[in-house]
């Protein structure tokens, strides 16, 4: 891992329990947020010479808290902040900060800091998207293609949440049992949201982001510690677990995108997919079917099959057939129509797609798709033009490539159609 690397990834790290704590001390988001930045900036020009602190999230706490007195104290024109090397080799002084600062363990905070997102005040779109903002630092790009709305719409739903956080005085304490209840879909839909993120990353050189992928499992843990009993947090463990057993065998050497029936299977993570499927055994067992649920259904019959061919396309058909029906999107459609065709053949599959074009007409695996049943269908001319919108609309260089290798079979197959001519 290069130097810049391991500082991106512990700063990517310390970011939800830095801020929640700033959060907890400031009672500003925009207070904490800055703080945390600042400290982010000195983390860059001291580690790569002292090397990291031992607890690189109490260290940031410590100097975004130390930046956002500094700022408070120059306007009052008071002492100024400590020199860069007394801040820098603070060894294990910045763990011993936290502790006074704030009596409970600051990695509590998480949670707290999720929850304060997501409180009732805001609209349910508004909470996700703040907490995606905030908690896991998402760039408001990769907010608005979750929700498949524009920038610039995003930037203000996520500036109006905070206002109105503000304006509310919310206070930042563990919510009660009722009040955990009353916000927890929306915690659990950004966990899931934060996990889509880096299981298919929405822009960059980089297609799986695994980061972002354990941070939700991580969180998705620590929601279920709270709600052991809530089937469909069992349920969005266990689809988060299940998918991210298959992380290693997603890309090739070479970082091209693998399909599932082509993945080396003997690379899935066992010990994740053990435990995932005991989950999803849990939460049926609960009899209260939710859209997680069925989720970690469809990907635990995946998971079941030693080999592709052991698939079982009309189970995992019947379950998109359900969760259209608890969740109804064309998204949900559109994936249930991959089964469709694996187990019904191409044509109803593709009748399936086609009304989904106007919904969708912006979203990558549409035309993927789309090219892909039209090609199973001989119509090798349409195929090239749902690819060509596929690869306009591809949002990393993996998801590019894969498209063009579909276009490079078919000039391959329509080169031997008219050698014979």
């Amino acid at each position: 891992m290069t130097e810049l690397a391991w500082i991106d990834a512990a700063l990517t790290s310390a970011r939800p329990q830095a801020i929640g704590a700033l959060l907890r001390y400031f009672r500003d988001l925009d207070t904490a947020e800055e703080a945390f930045q600042e400290a982010c900036l000195r983390a860059l020009r001291t580690w790569p010479i002292n090397g990291p602190p031992r607890d690189p999230a109490a260290w940031l706490i410590l100097v975004g808290r130390n930046s956002a007195l500094d700022h408070v104290r120059r306007r009052s024109k008071q002492e100024e902040l400590p020199s860069e090397d007394i801040l820098s080799n603070l060894e294990d002084a910045e763990a011993e900060t936290v502790r006074r600062l704030d009596d409970s363990h600051y990695r509590d905070d998480v949670l707290r800091l999720l929850f304060i997102c997501c409180h009732p005040e805001l609209p349910a779109t508004q909470q996700i998207a703040l907490a995606l903002r905030v908690v896991s630092g998402l760039t408001v790009k990769e907010i608005a293609r979750a929700f498949l709305v524009g920038e610039s719409a995003m930037e203000q739903r996520i500036t109006r949440a905070k206002r109105r956080i503000a304006a509310a005085d919310v206070p930042f304490e563990t919510p009660g049992a009722p009040e955990r209840a009353e916000r927890l879909s929306a915690v659990a839909a950004m966990i899931y949201l934060l996990f889509n993120e880096g299981y298919s990353a929405s822009g960059g050189d980089v297609h799986v982001r695994v980061s972002l992928c354990e941070e939700a499992i991580r969180l998705a843990r620590l929601l279920l510690r709270l709600f052991q009993g809530e089937p469909e947090v069992i349920g969005l463990t266990a689809l988060l677990l299940l998918q991210h057993a298959r992380a290693k065998a997603r890309l090739d050497s070479e970082g091209a995108i693998v399909l599932l029936e082509d993945q080396d299977r003997g690379l899935w993570n066992r010990d994740l997919i053990a435990e995932g499927l005991a989950l999803v055994d849990k939460a049926l067992r609960h009899r209260r079917p939710g859209p997680y649920q069925v989720q970690a259904a469809i990907a635990a019959v995946h998971a079941r099959a030693t080999r592709p061919e052991d698939t079982d396309w009309i189970a995992i058909d019947l379950l998109y057939a359900t969760l259209e029906g608890l969740q109804p999107s064309p998204v949900v459609t559109l994936n249930r129509a991959v089964a469709v065709c694996k187990a019904r053949g191409p044509e109803p599959a593709l009748r399936m797609v086609e009304p989904l074009e106007g919904p969708l007409s912006g979203y990558f695996h549409f035309f993927g798709v789309k090219g892909w049943l039209l090609t199973r269908l001989g119509r090798d001319d349409e195929a090239r033009i749902a690819f060509g919108r596929a690869i306009a609309l591809a949002r990393t260089p993996a998801e590019a490539a894969h498209i063009r290798l579909h276009l490079d079979r078919l000039a391959d197959s329509g080169a031997g159609a008219q050698a014979p001519a």
